[in-house]
């Protein structure tokens, strides 16, 4: 009788008997384990991380990159986890290629290079170095100087004009051994003096000067020694020094990190 009595008192709310305990935790599912991953999500190996800095390198070897610039994206490649935080460092950055002569070697630079003019007027006017010489180069001597040396100069395409004028002035040329070196010019009362030079290799850059002296001199001539791939082996050479440090530091991260572990691992014990 008191359990006929216990459904119909009423002092038992309606509704459900449990009305007012916690719900039940739902069951959790397992991981589907074969889910594709997202590549950028993917975790990066050490030969991603290695590819990512020779790009890198060789983007500082040919001047895209500062020295400070490339010890940040360094640094921030060997602490990525994923292709994803990888494709950012380079995502600016051409991929690199191999050299196959002596003018391919300067074309890793993209896009054109600007037409340029060195006036001199009661002054002097210098461009050398490493530079990329651009197609057109006017070059103006006004009772002055200029003085235009490409033997360490990069060539961004096969064929470059330098167009002279020398009033009272002086216009000199400096170009390496194994250019194509042609002229097209003449002397009032002065001097046009050019050195003309067939190159052995038929693709090697061609510099061609035309202009005129007048009361001036203008001169060009190959610098016996200079050569374009010399150039080249230098950057090569710098690129293999990069690499050799970068390995290097590399493993001296490595070591860092087993040491570390290492001494974790011992502190754990003594805690036992």
């Amino acid at each position: 009788m008191d359990a006929e009595n216990r459904g119909t008192d009423p002092a038992t709310p309606a509704g459900p008997r449990d009305s007012g305990r916690q719900p039940a935790p739902q069951e959790r599912r397992p991981v589907d384990m074969t889910k594709p991953v997202a590549e950028a999500d993917l975790r990066a190996s050490d030969a991603d991380r290695d590819r990512i800095a020779e790009i890198l390198r060789e983007a500082l070897a040919e001047g895209r990159l500062d020295a400070e610039e490339h010890a940040e994206r360094i640094d921030a490649v060997y602490r990525a986890k994923t292709l994803g935080e990888l494709e950012p460092m380079v995502r600016d950055l051409p991929a690199p290629g191999r050299t196959a002569s002596p003018r391919t070697a300067a074309e890793a630079h993209a896009g054109p290079v600007p037409d340029q003019s060195l006036v001199a007027v009661f002054s002097a006017s210098t461009r050398k170095g490493r530079w990329r010489v651009p197609g057109r180069i006017n070059a103006v001597a006004i009772f002055g100087s200029v003085e235009i040396d490409l033997t360490e100069a990069l060539f961004p395409q096969q064929q470059v004009l330098i167009n002279v004028t020398a009033i009272f002035g002086s216009v000199e040329i400096r170009v390496p051994e194994n250019l194509t070196l042609r002229s097209s010019g003449s002397g009032v009362l002065g001097s046009f003096e050019v050195a003309t030079n067939d190159a052995v290799e038929p693709d090697a850059p061609v510099v061609q000067v035309n202009g005129y002296a007048v009361l001036g001199s203008v001169e060009a001539r190959p610098k016996r020694g200079a050569w374009v791939r010399d150039l080249i082996g230098k950057l090569r050479d710098d690129r293999q020094q990069l690499r050799d440090q970068l390995r290097e530091d590399r493993r001296d991260r490595h070591a860092a990190r087993r040491a570390e572990r290492y001494d974790r691992h011992d502190r754990f014990r003594k805690d036992d």
